[in-house]
């Protein structure tokens, strides 16, 4: 075994065992949080090109099967409809499989398959890819009809048709404030809208990589069509934006941290909202500020009436 193979299942196990920990403590954001980002890495090198992978082809098929296997723990977690529910107990007959992937040659446990989606792109490789809708990630949970087509990076979706007497929302993120804004790599925002229990009520969507760097801001200027009328917003819902960059590293995106924007905050005019320590607490029980500097995500609404 090479050592870059050795310590990419190092880092795999670690984080994999982090993730069933959280898991069965009942830390169910940490949890989520933990796999969602093993899962994005098992899929970035189950994706990689033979010559630049320690792995063979047998190889990394099992692993995009382990991968599929935390988004849908992930996907259990975070929903109240699933009807068959990936389970810990499951996800937890796989650590042996990861753990020895070099020498693994039995049938895979679980009749799942590759996620075939979500081409996780390098640094610098053109987002305009087609994408194969997919409703394993909606942050509802596989089977729950709360969930939505994963979405490529950079892929935002259009206004939706007016209706009479209902509000549309625009939300233009102007800029983000971070003291080391021009060490990110690749940063994008992923923008959803949750109820109080964490549960999608709009597609996901992800904005393209930041337009440029300066100082102490990473700045976007891009338009976010929120995909229901106002009106229609349950009670207590908010709009979340996680910012996401890439760490070559670890060789997978990673959230750095993240804001919300609750429904009485939706006026028409400019706002910033504070931004708070990963992982993303969609249920706003565990909130910790990122600085105590002036730092903030800088937006400005739009309100359409018909």
């Amino acid at each position: 075994m090479s050592e870059a193979a050795r310590s990419l299942l190092q880092r795999w196990g670690a984080s994999f065992r982090r993730g069933t920990d959280f898991d069965s403590w009942g830390q169910l954001v940490e949890a989520i949080d933990e796999y969602q980002i093993l899962a994005r890495h098992l899929q970035k090198e189950a994706q990689s090109q033979h010559n630049n992978s320690e792995f063979t082809e047998d190889q990394k098929k099992t692993i995009a099967k382990i991968a599929t296997c935390l988004e849908l723990r992930s996907a259990a977690l975070q929903s109240t409809q699933s009807q068959e529910e990936f389970k810990l107990e499951d996800l937890k007959k796989l650590e042996p499989i990861l753990k020895n992937i070099l020498t693994y040659n039995k049938q895979f446990p679980f009749d799942v398959q590759p996620v075939p989606l979500r081409k996780i792109l390098a640094p610098g490789e053109e987002e305009n890819l087609e994408f194969e809708e997919d409703d394993e990630e909606g942050g509802a949970g596989a089977g729950s009809p709360d969930s939505f087509p994963a979405r490529v990076p950079g892929t935002l979706l259009p206004r939706l048709p007016s209706e009479p007497g209902m509000t549309l929302l625009t939300i233009k993120i102007e800029k983000i404030g971070l003291k080391d804004a021009g060490q990110c790599i690749d940063p994008y925002i992923t923008v959803s809208v949750k109820d109080l229990n964490g549960i999608d009520l709009t597609p996901v969507q992800d904005t393209p990589v930041a337009s440029r760097k300066e100082d102490t801001y990473v700045h976007f200027n891009v338009d976010i069509e929120i995909q229901k009328h106002v009106e229609k917003l349950t009670k207590g819902a908010a709009i979340f934006f996680e910012f996401k960059h890439y760490k070559p590293k670890k060789r997978f995106t990673s959230t750095k941290c993240f804001a919300f924007m609750e429904m009485d905050e939706i006026k028409h005019g400019a706002i910033v909202i504070e931004l708070y320590k990963k992982p993303t607490d969609f249920k706003r029980k565990k909130l910790q500020l990122l600085t105590k500097k002036p730092l903030y995500l800088h937006l400005h609404q739009t309100l359409h009436k018909e």
